[in-house]
Protein backbone atom coordinates (compact mmCIF):
# COMPACT_ATOMS: atom_id res chain seq x y z
CA UNK A 1 0.00 0.00 0.00
CA UNK A 2 1.31 3.56 -1.18
CA UNK A 3 0.08 4.97 2.13
CA UNK A 4 1.56 2.77 4.44
CA UNK A 5 5.43 2.80 2.72
CA UNK A 6 5.17 6.27 2.69
CA UNK A 7 4.07 6.21 6.82
CA UNK A 8 7.03 3.73 7.05
CA UNK A 9 9.66 5.64 5.07
CA UNK A 10 8.79 8.81 6.82
CA UNK A 11 9.21 7.18 10.22
CA UNK A 12 12.68 5.55 9.09
CA UNK A 13 13.82 9.05 8.09
CA UNK A 14 12.02 10.65 11.74
CA UNK A 15 14.18 8.42 13.72
CA UNK A 16 17.28 9.08 12.04
CA UNK A 17 16.30 13.19 12.32
CA UNK A 18 15.34 12.58 15.94
CA UNK A 19 18.46 10.70 17.12
CA UNK A 20 21.02 13.12 14.89
CA UNK A 21 19.76 16.04 16.36
CA UNK A 22 18.90 15.52 19.76
CA UNK A 23 20.97 16.65 23.75
CA UNK A 24 18.83 14.15 25.74
CA UNK A 25 19.55 10.24 26.18
CA UNK A 26 15.78 9.36 26.01
CA UNK A 27 15.59 11.35 22.55
CA UNK A 28 18.06 9.51 20.99
CA UNK A 29 17.05 6.38 22.02
CA UNK A 30 13.40 6.84 21.20
CA UNK A 31 15.02 8.16 17.62
CA UNK A 32 17.07 4.91 17.44
CA UNK A 33 13.72 2.50 18.23
CA UNK A 34 11.00 4.54 15.56
CA UNK A 35 14.47 3.83 13.12
CA UNK A 36 14.53 -0.23 13.88
CA UNK A 37 10.54 -0.38 13.74
CA UNK A 38 10.15 1.27 10.66
CA UNK A 39 12.23 -1.12 8.26
CA UNK A 40 10.98 -4.14 9.99
CA UNK A 41 7.73 -4.28 7.55
CA UNK A 42 10.24 -2.63 4.26
CA UNK A 43 12.21 -5.97 5.83
CA UNK A 44 9.52 -8.55 5.87
CA UNK A 45 7.75 -6.86 2.39
CA UNK A 46 8.36 -10.43 0.64
CA UNK A 47 6.82 -13.01 2.08
CA UNK A 48 9.15 -15.63 2.32
CA UNK A 49 10.55 -17.56 5.06
CA UNK A 50 14.49 -16.41 4.58
CA UNK A 51 13.11 -12.83 4.95
CA UNK A 52 11.27 -13.24 8.08
CA UNK A 53 14.12 -14.90 9.71
CA UNK A 54 16.46 -11.95 9.17
CA UNK A 55 14.09 -9.75 9.89
CA UNK A 56 13.68 -11.03 13.48
CA UNK A 57 17.74 -11.69 14.35
CA UNK A 58 17.38 -7.67 12.98
CA UNK A 59 14.52 -6.56 15.46
CA UNK A 60 16.17 -9.19 18.65
CA UNK A 61 19.72 -7.57 18.35
CA UNK A 62 18.68 -4.17 17.80
CA UNK A 63 16.41 -4.31 20.83
CA UNK A 64 18.47 -5.76 22.72
CA UNK A 65 21.28 -3.39 22.04
CA UNK A 66 18.45 -0.91 22.91
CA UNK A 67 18.12 -1.70 26.06
CA UNK A 68 21.62 -1.92 26.83
CA UNK A 69 21.51 1.95 25.51
CA UNK A 70 18.85 2.81 27.83
CA UNK A 71 20.73 0.95 31.34
CA UNK A 72 23.87 2.70 30.27
CA UNK A 73 22.13 6.54 30.08
CA UNK A 74 19.72 5.37 33.02
CA UNK A 75 22.91 4.77 35.02
CA UNK A 76 24.65 7.60 34.23
CA UNK A 77 21.61 9.38 35.08
CA UNK A 78 21.29 7.73 38.67
CA UNK A 79 24.92 8.82 39.29
CA UNK A 80 25.65 11.84 37.57
CA UNK A 81 21.88 13.37 37.71
CA UNK A 82 22.26 14.48 33.73
CA UNK A 83 20.42 13.24 31.14
CA UNK A 84 22.27 15.18 27.84
CA UNK A 85 24.76 12.79 25.54
CA UNK A 86 27.42 15.50 26.43
CA UNK A 87 27.97 14.39 29.77
CA UNK A 88 28.98 10.93 29.42
CA UNK A 89 30.85 10.78 32.84
CA UNK A 90 30.63 7.90 34.02
CA UNK A 91 33.09 4.47 33.00
CA UNK A 92 30.53 1.52 33.41
CA UNK A 93 28.02 3.75 30.90
CA UNK A 94 30.70 4.46 28.43
CA UNK A 95 31.49 1.35 28.22
CA UNK A 96 28.15 0.21 27.87
CA UNK A 97 27.45 2.51 25.52
CA UNK A 98 30.34 1.65 23.66
CA UNK A 99 29.06 -2.10 23.21
CA UNK A 100 25.86 -0.87 22.62
CA UNK A 101 26.76 1.16 19.26
CA UNK A 102 28.11 -1.44 18.25
CA UNK A 103 25.64 -3.71 18.04
CA UNK A 104 23.89 -1.75 16.48
CA UNK A 105 26.39 -1.01 13.87
CA UNK A 106 27.19 -4.80 13.72
CA UNK A 107 30.70 -4.37 14.29
CA UNK A 108 32.78 -7.15 15.47
CA UNK A 109 32.41 -8.65 18.22
CA UNK A 110 29.04 -8.26 17.91
CA UNK A 111 28.94 -9.14 14.34
CA UNK A 112 27.17 -11.81 13.66
CA UNK A 113 23.81 -10.70 12.95
CA UNK A 114 25.32 -8.61 10.12
CA UNK A 115 26.46 -10.77 6.97
CA UNK A 116 22.81 -13.33 8.24
CA UNK A 117 20.41 -10.41 7.82
CA UNK A 118 21.69 -8.79 4.89
CA UNK A 119 21.67 -12.39 2.78
CA UNK A 120 18.08 -12.86 3.89
CA UNK A 121 16.52 -9.33 2.49
CA UNK A 122 16.47 -7.60 -0.89
CA UNK A 123 18.94 -5.65 -1.96
CA UNK A 124 16.99 -2.34 -2.03
CA UNK A 125 15.97 -3.23 1.71
CA UNK A 126 19.70 -3.92 2.28
CA UNK A 127 21.27 -0.41 0.53
CA UNK A 128 18.93 1.06 3.76
CA UNK A 129 20.38 -1.76 6.03
CA UNK A 130 24.32 -0.60 4.72
CA UNK A 131 23.73 3.08 4.44
CA UNK A 132 21.06 4.94 6.38
CA UNK A 133 21.09 2.61 9.58
CA UNK A 134 24.38 3.61 10.38
CA UNK A 135 23.67 6.88 10.48
CA UNK A 136 22.14 7.76 14.11
CA UNK A 137 24.57 5.36 15.94
CA UNK A 138 27.81 6.95 14.11
CA UNK A 139 25.69 10.49 15.41
CA UNK A 140 25.99 9.48 18.58
CA UNK A 141 29.54 7.90 18.95
CA UNK A 142 31.00 11.11 17.48
CA UNK A 143 29.25 13.63 19.76
CA UNK A 144 30.46 11.56 22.62
CA UNK A 145 33.78 10.55 21.25
CA UNK A 146 35.72 12.74 24.28
CA UNK A 147 34.30 10.69 26.85
CA UNK A 148 34.72 7.06 25.18
CA UNK A 149 37.62 4.22 26.52
CA UNK A 150 39.81 4.34 23.73
CA UNK A 151 41.92 1.43 24.44
CA UNK A 152 38.25 -0.65 23.85
CA UNK A 153 37.78 1.55 20.18
CA UNK A 154 40.56 0.93 18.68
CA UNK A 155 40.64 -2.92 20.20
CA UNK A 156 36.89 -3.22 18.53
CA UNK A 157 37.90 -1.30 15.15
CA UNK A 158 41.38 -3.92 15.19
CA UNK A 159 38.97 -7.02 15.46
CA UNK A 160 36.21 -5.70 13.06
CA UNK A 161 38.93 -5.10 10.26
CA UNK A 162 40.22 -8.34 10.82
CA UNK A 163 36.82 -10.01 11.01
CA UNK A 164 35.65 -8.22 8.15
CA UNK A 165 38.75 -9.36 5.97
CA UNK A 166 39.05 -13.41 7.05
CA UNK A 167 35.15 -13.60 6.70
CA UNK A 168 34.54 -12.44 3.43
CA UNK A 169 37.22 -14.68 1.81
CA UNK A 170 35.23 -17.82 1.24
CA UNK A 171 32.16 -16.07 0.37
CA UNK A 172 30.67 -16.50 -3.02
CA UNK A 173 27.35 -14.03 -2.13
CA UNK A 174 28.11 -10.43 -2.92
CA UNK A 175 25.50 -9.36 -0.29
CA UNK A 176 27.80 -11.38 2.30
CA UNK A 177 31.06 -9.66 0.81
CA UNK A 178 29.17 -6.25 1.20
CA UNK A 179 28.26 -6.76 4.71
CA UNK A 180 31.90 -8.35 5.92
CA UNK A 181 32.52 -4.94 3.67
CA UNK A 182 30.49 -3.27 6.22
CA UNK A 183 32.21 -4.50 9.21
CA UNK A 184 35.72 -3.67 7.74
CA UNK A 185 35.09 -0.27 7.13
CA UNK A 186 33.17 0.29 10.40
CA UNK A 187 36.49 -1.15 12.08
CA UNK A 188 38.87 2.09 10.07
CA UNK A 189 36.09 4.47 11.40
CA UNK A 190 35.86 3.57 14.96
CA UNK A 191 39.68 3.33 15.11
CA UNK A 192 40.12 7.07 13.72
CA UNK A 193 37.48 8.01 16.01
CA UNK A 194 39.89 8.84 18.97
CA UNK A 195 42.04 10.76 17.32
CA UNK A 196 40.27 12.53 14.58
CA UNK A 197 36.57 12.93 14.36
CA UNK A 198 36.90 14.78 11.21
CA UNK A 199 38.69 11.71 9.44
CA UNK A 200 35.76 9.44 10.34
CA UNK A 201 33.56 11.63 8.85
CA UNK A 202 34.96 11.78 5.54
CA UNK A 203 35.73 7.65 5.37
CA UNK A 204 31.88 7.24 6.07
CA UNK A 205 31.05 9.88 3.23
CA UNK A 206 33.22 7.86 0.99
CA UNK A 207 31.80 4.37 2.55
CA UNK A 208 28.21 5.76 2.00
CA UNK A 209 28.09 6.79 -1.32
CA UNK A 210 30.10 3.32 -2.49
CA UNK A 211 28.03 1.01 -0.62
CA UNK A 212 24.85 2.77 -2.37
CA UNK A 213 26.55 3.40 -5.57
CA UNK A 214 27.50 -0.61 -5.52
CA UNK A 215 24.33 -1.91 -3.94
CA UNK A 216 22.19 0.39 -6.87
CA UNK A 217 24.46 -1.27 -9.50
CA UNK A 218 23.95 -5.03 -8.54
CA UNK A 219 20.17 -3.90 -8.36
CA UNK A 220 20.45 -3.14 -12.20
CA UNK A 221 22.07 -5.96 -13.01
CA UNK A 222 19.93 -8.33 -10.78
CA UNK A 223 23.00 -9.44 -9.77
CA UNK A 224 23.11 -11.52 -5.95
CA UNK A 225 26.15 -13.84 -6.54
CA UNK A 226 29.26 -13.41 -8.09
CA UNK A 227 28.74 -15.78 -10.54
CA UNK A 228 26.35 -14.13 -11.93
CA UNK A 229 28.62 -11.11 -12.41
CA UNK A 230 30.59 -12.90 -15.21
CA UNK A 231 27.21 -13.62 -17.39
CA UNK A 232 26.57 -9.58 -16.72
CA UNK A 233 29.46 -8.34 -18.79
CA UNK A 234 27.73 -9.39 -22.25
CA UNK A 235 24.52 -7.88 -21.47
CA UNK A 236 25.63 -4.54 -19.84
CA UNK A 237 29.26 -4.05 -20.13
CA UNK A 238 29.36 -0.38 -18.56
CA UNK A 239 27.29 -1.06 -15.51
CA UNK A 240 29.34 -4.24 -15.12
CA UNK A 241 32.37 -2.07 -15.39
CA UNK A 242 31.44 0.27 -12.96
CA UNK A 243 30.18 -2.37 -10.29
CA UNK A 244 34.42 -3.61 -10.88
CA UNK A 245 35.42 -0.24 -10.27
CA UNK A 246 33.42 0.60 -7.08
CA UNK A 247 34.33 -2.92 -5.77
CA UNK A 248 38.39 -1.79 -6.28
CA UNK A 249 37.59 1.62 -4.49
CA UNK A 250 35.89 -0.12 -1.43
CA UNK A 251 39.30 -2.04 -1.14
CA UNK A 252 41.03 0.54 -1.03
CA UNK A 253 43.03 0.41 -4.48
CA UNK A 254 44.77 3.56 -5.77
CA UNK A 255 44.22 5.80 -7.54
CA UNK A 256 40.76 5.64 -6.84
CA UNK A 257 38.47 7.79 -4.21
CA UNK A 258 38.03 4.58 -1.30
CA UNK A 259 42.35 4.88 -1.04
CA UNK A 260 42.50 8.46 0.13
CA UNK A 261 40.77 7.73 3.52
CA UNK A 262 42.98 5.08 4.72
CA UNK A 263 45.71 6.32 3.24
CA UNK A 264 44.31 9.82 6.04
CA UNK A 265 43.75 7.32 8.38
CA UNK A 266 47.14 5.28 8.15
CA UNK A 267 49.29 8.46 8.34
CA UNK A 268 47.09 9.66 11.16
CA UNK A 269 47.74 6.99 13.20
CA UNK A 270 51.29 6.48 12.58
CA UNK A 271 51.08 10.56 14.18
CA UNK A 272 49.61 9.07 17.22
CA UNK A 273 52.52 6.79 17.76
CA UNK A 274 49.92 3.69 16.92
CA UNK A 275 52.46 2.09 13.88
CA UNK A 276 51.16 -1.50 14.92
CA UNK A 277 48.02 -0.74 15.03
CA UNK A 278 48.29 0.72 11.57
CA UNK A 279 50.47 -1.71 10.16
CA UNK A 280 47.54 -4.31 11.21
CA UNK A 281 44.47 -2.10 9.65
CA UNK A 282 46.74 -2.14 6.66
CA UNK A 283 47.17 -5.85 6.55
CA UNK A 284 43.83 -6.85 6.89
CA UNK A 285 42.83 -3.93 3.97
CA UNK A 286 44.63 -6.68 1.83
CA UNK A 287 42.47 -9.47 2.70
CA UNK A 288 39.86 -7.72 1.70
CA UNK A 289 41.32 -6.46 -1.42
CA UNK A 290 41.58 -10.01 -2.08
CA UNK A 291 38.30 -10.98 -2.11
CA UNK A 292 36.83 -7.78 -3.91
CA UNK A 293 39.66 -8.25 -6.83
CA UNK A 294 38.60 -12.11 -7.02
CA UNK A 295 34.94 -10.93 -7.84
CA UNK A 296 36.76 -8.45 -10.44
CA UNK A 297 38.55 -11.15 -11.98
CA UNK A 298 35.65 -13.29 -12.35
Amino acid sequence: NPITLSVVLTSLALGTIFTVSSSHWLLAWMGLEINTLAIIPIMTQHKHPRAIEASTKYFLTQAAASALLLFSSLNNAWLTGEWSIMDLTNPLSCATMTIAICMKLGLAPFHFWLPEVLQGISLTTGLILSTWQKLAPMAILYQITPMLNTPLLLTLGLVSTLVGGWGGLNQTQLRKIMAFSSIAHLGWMVSILPFSPQLMILNLTIYLIMTSTMFLTLKTISSTKISSLATSWSKTPTTTALSLLTLLSLGGLPPLSGFVPKWFILQELTNQNTTILATTLALSALLSLFFYLRSTYI
